[in-house]
């Protein structure tokens, strides 16, 4: 064991709100990175459509490759953190880049750098992120699962606040005040960081390639990561299109009037993460008392549970959809299937995150967070892919198509949960043995 690992154990634990301090730092970083790129995305259909005056379905392609290609990066930035830079700097560099990107948005000409310099910097900067989160905890540590949740939060309040502040710019005053305040967001996340590095525990250094140490995954672990994986990409097929076709339909398809006010549209962006707020605490507690009584649910049958939510919520959609038909439907209906479609989030993506965070080998953190976030890749390239159809269908049976996507995510993902559960009990017994030894 380093000695500055030794000193960080030996001394007294300091907590905010019953949490290591690290996490508060780590959230609030979280938390204004994705005000950034939640800001962003926002208004990147409707400037798309609007401002450069693209057709949908090439938006669409567009929108699912840039999401795609931010999630793609990770894979390259986790092994660099890992085998070269370490987390921290991998943080503040790719945090950095990301920053120069938003502000690349506010010119014109610069679109499609812009887009391409933010994918590089989400690289180094979004797998190391919550791979810190866990080298909070000792590995008995009961707040380790539930601290992925505590952090998801932290997502969502940026998640929340960006398209009220830069969506409201962007539509009020011009898109490219949107992508600017987007840009500060992240600048204010780095600040953060940087101030708070005495609360995060000492980084393992970083192993090089020339280095004899253990790096391949074991077989089973590998298979059913890769099956998640699978599953997971058929659910953000599905879920992706929230900030894409659901958005349109918000434009197109919703009487936002209340009153004698316009609701504007990229309002309804904010609605996701409002009710992750909301809803968290009292499902956490949920969870914990019926942990406390009967034992914890499976990982996966909870993201199971989730899945078939969200499918729920888009079958909702295409009822109103259908029964509107040309007409326009009420703007509540559309917060009713926000509320239920979050709620099904809840179940699935947090939990995932701190699965593949609890099976990363010790040397491979950033790497198999990253792996995570690769799912986001796919899913998210598929979800443009299929967001392609909504200029083909109309939107009742569109609506249905994302149910059944979702309804077969949830299939895989509860076939998998017996062998995930066997190989996570291992994993676990591995990382003690890890700790005791170091």
């Amino acid at each position: 064991m380093g000695i500055g690992r030794a000193r960080y154990r030996m001394m007294p634990e300091q907590t905010w709100f019953g949490q290591p301090r690290g996490l508060t730092v780590l959230f609030l970083t979280n938390m204004w990175e994705q005000f950034s790129y939640y800001g962003m995305r926002a208004l990147l259909v409707y400037y798309m459509t609007k401002q450069l005056l693209l057709g949908q379905a090439h938006a669409s392609f567009i929108y699912g490759a840039y999401t795609a290609g931010a999630y793609f990066t990770p894979i390259l930035g986790g092994l660099i953190a890992d085998r070269v830079l370490g987390k921290r700097r991998a943080i503040v560099l790719g945090g950095a880049i990301m920053c120069a990107g938003h502000f690349m948005m506010t010119f014109e000409p610069l679109f499609y750098a812009a887009l391409a310099t933010i994918a590089i910097g989400n690289g180094l900067f979004l797998p190391c992120l919550p791979s810190q989160v866990g080298d909070l905890y000792k590995p008995d540590d009961q707040r380790r699962g539930w601290a992925y949740n505590v952090y998801y939060v932290g997502i969502n309040i940026g998640g929340f606040l960006a398209p009220l502040i830069c969506g409201t710019l962007g539509e009020v005053y011009g898109w490219h005040y949107g992508f600017g305040v987007a840009g500060i967001g992240m600048g204010l996340g780095l600040v953060i960081y940087l101030s708070g590095q005495r609360h995060l525990p000492p980084e393992r250094k970083p192993a090089r390639a020339t280095e004899a140490r253990p790096l391949a995954f074991d077989p089973k672990v590998a298979a059913v990561l890769l099956g998640i994986g699978l599953a997971v990409t058929l659910f953000r097929s599905a879920y992706e299109q929230v900030g894409n076709t659901v958005a349109l339909w918000a434009d197109s398809g919703i009487d936002r009037s209340a009153g004698s006010l316009a609701i504007p549209m990229t309002w309804f962006q904010s609605l996701n993460p409002l009710f992750v707020m909301l809803l968290t605490p009292p499902l956490l507690h949920f969870w914990r008392r019926r942990a406390e009584a009967a034992g914890d649910t499976a990982p996966l049958h909870r993201m199971a549970m989730g899945a078939l939510i969200v499918a729920g919520a888009y079958a909702m959609l295409a009822t109103i959809a259908w029964t509107t038909g040309p007409a326009r439907a009420n703007w509540m209906w559309l917060a009713a299937f926000f509320l239920i479609f979050t709620f099904g989030e809840l179940f699935i993506l947090p939990t995932g995150l701190g699965l593949f965070a609890r099976l990363a080998p010790l040397s491979l953190g950033a790497t198999t967070v990253a792996a995570w976030f690769f799912i986001t890749f796919t899913g998210s390239l598929s979800a443009g892919v299929v967001g392609t159809l909504w200029s083909r269908l109309a939107p009742a049976p569109f609506f249905l198509v994302l149910a059944g996507l979702a309804c077969l995510s949830a299939l895989l993902l509860r076939l998998l949960s017996a062998p995930t559960e066997t190989i996570e009990q291992r994993t676990a017994q591995n990382v003690r043995k890890s700790a005791e030894m170091d």
